[in-house]
């Protein structure tokens, strides 16, 4: 199949770097075309040192919104038309200063909860990291479009910052056999899909054993979102 990208995108990663690597793989995997040079253009600024975004929100960390603005800009100095973050919890601190920002962002959360909507009408589980969770950034959004999110107890979700945690740390098949047990416990309660609102979920699902159809993901549906706009001509 032929198509003819017509943005440049770019990417702001290393929140964290597995999560940023899925997300590449993704936008190659779902491009649906046979050449390479049908593929769009990315351009990556990886930067792992972006202080943490859980622990400013949650843990009085240092504030990683100077460091996420100037990665933008500096992608958009490069020549970006288009600018994407993989991680959920950044979009927090990106919500202060998207308006300053010169070409236009694919907002993680927006597109989710977009995609959530179709996938299953009737509501879905917010899996996400603490710092999403206490946040609201999802919440409000869901409200905005009129959709149902459930939110896990605390003991849940102190389990899923464990699966981030091991994620991050190339223990994907741990991160896995614990996200089994956890969104168990989520169908035992609601048979509802689950949202993975962080960039590691997605990767800890997968290897999880789990129907793909239990879960919605937000690598997906940023790596849809940006698909859209950079083949679309408008």
């Amino acid at each position: 199949m032929s198509r003819k990208p017509h943005k440049v995108l770019g990417v702001l990663g290393g929140m964290g770097p597995a999560a940023t690597a899925e997300f590449l793989r993704l936008l190659a995997e779902m491009a649906g075309v046979e050449r390479d040079q049908d593929h769009p253009k990315v351009l990556l600024f990886s930067n792992p040192q972006i202080p943490d975004r859980t622990a400013a929100i949650i843990g009085g960390g240092e504030d990683p919104a100077p460091a996420i603005f100037e990665g933008l800009r500096r992608l958009e100095s490069w020549g970006a038309e288009l600018l994407a973050v993989p991680c959920n919890t950044a979009h927090v601190f990106i919500d202060k200063f998207r308006e300053d920002l010169n070409v236009p962002l694919v907002h993680i959360v927006e597109e989710t909860i977009t995609s959530a909507r179709k996938a299953s009408p009737e509501g879905a589980w917010l899996i996400a990291t603490s710092g999403t969770s206490s946040s609201g950034i999802y919440t409000r959004e869901a409200h905005r479009q009129g959709y149902s999110l459930l939110q896990p107890s605390g003991e849940i979700q102190r389990q899923l910052q464990l699966i981030i945690g091991l994620v991050k740390s190339n223990r994907l098949k741990e991160s896995g056999e614990t996200m089994a047990n956890t969104v168990m416990e989520l169908w035992n309660e609601k048979e509802l899909p689950v949202v993975a609102a962080c960039t590691e979920l997605p990767l800890a699902y997968h290897a999880s054993g789990l129907e793909i159809s239990g879960m919605v993901s937000s690598l997906g549906s940023l790596a849809t979102a940006c698909l859209e706009r950079i083949y679309s001509p408008s």
